[in-house]
């Protein structure tokens, strides 16, 4: 699909320096740009690839004066980073802008959807289904009973959504994400064997929540795994029983929580960072990666490590970590002389 630079000015409140019927119909880096390509110059470090990218549009600050001749089409915004990350939105809405039922897929005479839906084939939609408008579920996806789904949601190829499972307007579940399996719960039985708990709980998650390809949320023992409105989880992340991530949270890839731990808000935590369970992390708290949380944390701490300290203390922990060897040399050259002397 085509735009002119005109249109996209209009998209972003822009003004144009060159020609506005200038077509494209692709994003490119301004170092990469090609014809029909639009591009950005947010950095001044790239500044002289403007002069040189082949790029048909390029963003620019409201504030850039060429030095030299260009052969770009210039748009000139408040904010070249900002624009771009909204034409990169606008463009994502268009390319996604499916809507209608494709054979085969399986709808339960139970199930009720509202405007607009795109349900790709080989979906399965269950018993007592209820979606929103605008919702797009991608092909050979399971969509279990009794799931609740808001509006303005994406569900993308292969993810699997279990029974009772809530889900809030404007989120994203990435492919091959499982949302609502059992959460690990077995007790052990005087012969060493292990009987199940039956999960019965279901998993919500609130409005703007981005769930990666791959992240598994269990559902709760009894109640629910919830996670709070704004959240973001990465791709290969383990959600277990009875989490709670709160609001804003972040979190990055192959982190594992373990269950009924509670996370607070605004918190951001690295990628494989290991959350032991029954522990509580307070808000706007910092854990780096590869950290191995088994305390409770407070608000506001930034912590590294496994187990995790202080971050200040760990860094001046690694120091003298790292002087191991030589100090070892010290102090056995220092019994050496000792007893060599005594």
């Amino acid at each position: 699909m085509k735009f002119t630079a005109e249109q996209i000015a209009g998209i972003l409140e822009g003004s144009i320096e060159g020609d506005p019927n200038a077509e494209v119909d692709k994003l490119a880096k301004i170092e990469e740009g090609t014809e029909g390509a639009i591009t950005f110059l947010a950095n001044p470090k790239y500044t002289s690839y403007i002069y040189s990218t082949k790029a048909t549009i390029t963003i620019v600050s409201d504030t850039f004066v060429a030095e030299d001749d260009l052969s770009t089409t210039l748009i000139k915004v408040k904010d070249p980073y900002k624009a771009f990350s909204k034409l990169l939105e606008f463009y994502n809405q268009v390319k996604l802008n499916k809507t209608g039922i494709e054979q085969p897929s399986f709808i339960s005479d139970s199930v009720s959807y509202g405007e607009n839906l795109y349900l790709g084939a080989f979906a399965y939609l269950g018993d007592n289904v209820k979606i929103g408008d605008n919702v797009k579920i991608f092909p050979n996806s399971f969509i279990g009973d009794n799931v609740e789904i808001g509006n303005n949601v994406l569900i993308f190829p292969g993810a699997k959504i279990y029974s009772e499972t809530v889900i809030g307007n404007n989120c994203v579940i990435h492919g091959g994400a499982i949302v609502g399996a059992d959460g690990f719960g077995f007790s052990p039985n005087k012969d060493g064997e292990y009987s199940k708990v039956p999960q019965i709980g279901n998993v919500i998650i609130e409005d703007n929540v981005d769930v990666g390809a791959g992240t598994t949320i269990d559902r709760a023992t009894l109640g629910s795994t919830i996670i709070r409105k704004g959240v973001k989880l990465d791709n290969q992340i383990q959600i277990a029983h009875n989490v709670e991530v709160g609001e804003h949270t972040a979190i990055a890839a192959q982190t594992g929580v373990a269950g009924s731990s509670k996370i607070g808000k605004n918190c951001l935590i690295g990628g494989q960072v290991g959350i032991a369970g029954h522990i509580q992390i307070g808000d706007r708290v910092k854990i780096q990666a590869q950290s191995g949380i088994g305390r409770n944390i407070k608000d506001d701490e930034v912590i590294q490590g496994s187990p995790a300290i202080g971050y200040n203390e760990y860094n001046k922990s690694y120091v003298h970590f790292k002087n191991l060897p030589k100090i070892e040399y010290r102090l056995t050259q220092l019994e050496k002389n000792l007893k060599d002397n005594g």
